[in-house]
């Protein structure tokens, strides 16, 4: 029980050793930002995150507004 525990926490260790080899290695070097409201394609496409969804869908004033679905 005890090998199979920590076979599992090196292997944990391995897999988050390499994701950082990037970020460590790289001067400034910073995980990828995916946000959506980050992400120019998606921008392009008219997809914003939850909340600016919301805000923008709060600032119609009425339910057909609201119900608009170009």
């Amino acid at each position: 029980m005890i090998v199979t525990i920590l076979f599992a926490i090196i292997i944990l260790m391995g897999c988050i050793a390499l994701l950082s080899i990037r970020v460590i290695l790289k001067k400034d070097g910073r995980f990828p930002d995916m946000h959506v409201g980050n992400q120019a394609a998606l921008r392009e496409k008219g997809i914003y995150c939850a909340k600016t969804q919301d805000r923008v869908e709060a600032g119609k004033k009425n339910l057909f507004e609201r119900m608009d679905l170009n």
